[in-house]
This record gives structure tokens, C-alpha cells and sequence, in this order.
């Protein structure tokens, strides 16, 4: 009896330890590189996990992606610049930068708050820029 459990309880540690010691590693939407236990929860808030460059054991070579600093960079690059805001051109509200809808919407385009006031855009939630 006593060799019966003391296999079970090995079969069972070795599974655990197995399991917890296999990280998983993937690439964020916005091209983070994520390593953790599971998927679960997982690059949040950078988008989600991109699906379409997979998720492997920590063994696998880790899928490429672009290192965070090289990343800012770019996204600095596709903002407007000084003094621009964002116009969802759907809604005709323009966003402010630094706003959680700046550049994120479907349909828009970069102007400055004045060219976007004079062509009949609203700002988002009735709120100026400074």
C-alpha cells in the first residue's frame, strides 16, 4: 500500500513541478515580448497577445520583436507632432494627445485643434486642448 502511494504522490509532484516550470513566452500586439507561467492575462494593456506570431515554451527561440525603446520611437514618429490633435473623421470629434483615443480610431487624420474646429469637428467630451 504504502509503495502505491508513495508513487502516486510522486507521479503527481512530477507533473506539478513539470508544469510550473515550463514559462510560456509571446509577443504583445504592440510588440512587448511577454514570458510568464500561462497566457492568462497576458499583455494586458498593450493590446493583447498577437496570435499570428504564436506562443511558444521558453525553450523555442522567442518570435522577434522589436525592442520597447526602438518601439517608442515609431509610435512618437506616427503621432501628429506639437500642437495636433486626432479627428475621428466618423464622428467629427477631435482627441487630444495623451488622450486614450488619440490616433486609435478606424477613420482619422492629424490636423492642428484649430483647422479641426474650423472644419465642423467637435472636441471629445467637449474638452479643449491646453
Amino acid at each position: 500500500m504504502k509503495k502505491i502511494l508513495f508513487s502516486a504522490v510522486l507521479a503527481i509532484s512530477f507533473y506539478f513541478s513539470a508544469y510550473a516550470q515550463t514559462p510560456v513566452t509571446a509577443t504583445c500586439k504592440d510588440g512587448t515580448p511577454y514570458s510568464g507561467a500561462t497566457l492568462k492575462g497576458a499583455c494586458r494593456g498593450h493590446g493583447g497577445v498577437d496570435k499570428k506570431a504564436g506562443a511558444a515554451p521558453a525553450e523555442a527561440p522567442a518570435p522577434a520583436a522589436a525592442p520597447a525603446p526602438a518601439a517608442k520611437p515609431a509610435k512618437a514618429a506616427a503621432s501628429g507632432g506639437d500642437g495636433k490633435v486626432w479627428v475621428n473623421t466618423d464622428s467629427k470629434v477631435y482627441h487630444c494627445p495623451g488622450g486614450r483615443w488619440y490616433g486609435k480610431t478606424k477613420a482619422g487624420e492629424y490636423m492642428s485643434e484649430s483647422e479641426a474646429k474650423a472644419k465642423g469637428n467637435r472636441a471629445d467630451h467637449g474638452k479643449a486642448c491646453a
